[in-house]
């Protein structure tokens, strides 16, 4: 470690050295999930990020963009952290961004600063994670941010007991306690609160728990990828949403290209989400064509594009700020309170947090024009991350 330290050290001199000129070409590594079983979502990051290259050029502020990709297939906090080593030292990035899971983000945090290298991150969605560096920004979600409006809805529509139910890692333990807090002070109750392993396969024993409770609802967290569609598919064959048991989670639970393998045994599962590739704008028929031209097929789009697209913009500002230059607190100062039209809907960065501010959406799973989607039916604007700033 004192190597690496040293050789990041002599790297960053090494720029300093050279006046801080401004760079013909700018590298960005951009770390994801390419192989295994979330490939999806590392497919999406790269659709994400070609989309915005398509749509805005691959230039910012005169310096040539250039996007170097390691694959992380699972969450893997050494390799993580070697990988960003790597990016930082070897192929000399000036920025990184990407990240699908938040052990593998904490694990990179505290090479930022000595590597003078800002981290725009993709998707992983604990809160903590931006109290960890000042060098953090975010322009995925956060746990909190989807939860907290999906308790409200559902105690909005009459439920008065839960079951929680979350995968054991920060972002579920997130999830719990949003949810909980939320629930609890608009009048509901968590009857009991369940956690999964990160690769739980099995999720019978969890129904039947379900079952047990007596609880009106369950409220599951689970991340976008084989266990979520897993986790919906034991709600349907378990028999609960004939026993009138309703399914909250957030969004990751019915990503769009998991809807046809669940098929009508989804309808009617309510979430609260930042996007759906249904979401209605100009801004959002745009991007979806970008994407969807970048993946190949429409069917294979979700959420991390969205992470990624809008991540590109947030790291393109931060060069037309710096010139080019190497300075990664200039980077993100640069951005902080910066607000634009995404195509999920009006966002910004908070100046406080640097989490992304942005509307979060009440979704049902619902069959529309033959195809089944997450139709929004209502909207909570302007939510912040309130696992930083509080509720």
């Amino acid at each position: 470690m004192k190597n690496y330290f040293a050789s990041v050290a002599l790297a960053v001199a090494a720029v300093s050295g050279a006046g801080n000129a401004h760079a013909d070409t700018v590298k960005i590594g951009v770390i994801g999930t390419f192989s295994g079983p979330f490939a999806l979502e590392g497919k999406n990051f790269k659709a994400g990020v070609d989309a915005y290259l398509a749509l805005n050029g691959s230039k910012a502020g005169g310096s040539d963009i250039e996007i170097v990709y390691r694959d992380l297939p699972e969450a893997d906090p050494a390799k993580a952290k070697a990988i960003a080593q790597e990016l930082i030292v070897k192929d000399k990035v000036q920025y990184l961004g990407g990240v699908y899971f938040t052990p593998d983000a904490l694990a990179i945090t505290p090479l930022l600063e000595q590597g003078n290298v800002p981290l725009v991150i993709f998707n992983a969605a604990a809160s903590i994670i931006t109290k960890k560096s000042p060098l953090v920004v975010r322009t995925s979600f956060t746990v909190w941010q989807n939860t907290t409006p999906i308790a409200k809805a559902a105690a909005a529509r009459g439920i008065k007991t839960v079951i929680t139910t979350v995968t054991d890692y920060g972002p579920g333990a997130d999830a719990e306690a949003a949810f909980k807090k939320t629930f609890e002070a608009a009048g509901g109750k968590v009857v009991d609160s369940i956690r999964m392993p990160l690769k739980n396969t099995d999720f019978g024993p969890i129904m039947q728990r379900i079952k047990d409770s007596g609880a009106e609802a369950a409220f599951a967290f689970v991340p976008a990828g084989p266990n979520s569609l897993g986790y919906t598919k034991a709600f349907a064959d378990n028999g609960l949403k004939q026993k009138n048991i309703r399914l909250l989670a957030t969004g990751d639970l019915t990503q769009e290209p998991d809807l046809p393998a669940l098929g009508d045994a989804g309808i009617g599962i309510l979430t609260g989400y930042h996007y759906a590739v249904s979401h209605k704008s100009a801004a959002n028929d745009v991007f979806v064509a970008a994407a969807s031209k970048a993946l190949g097929s429409p069917d294979e789009l979700n959420f991390a594009a969205v992470g990624a697209f809008d991540g590109m913009h947030v790291i393109a500002k931060m060069i037309e700020a710096t010139g080019g230059k190497q300075d990664a607190a200039k980077a993100v100062a640069a951005v902080k309170g910066l607000a634009w039209e995404s195509p999920r809907g009006p966002v910004s960065i908070d100046p406080e947090t640097r989490h992304i501010t942005q509307n979060v959406y009440v979704r049902e799973v619902a069959r529309v024009d033959g195809k089944l989607i997450n139709k929004e039916i209502e909207t909570f604007a302007d939510q912040r991350d309130w696992g930083s700033v509080g509720n």
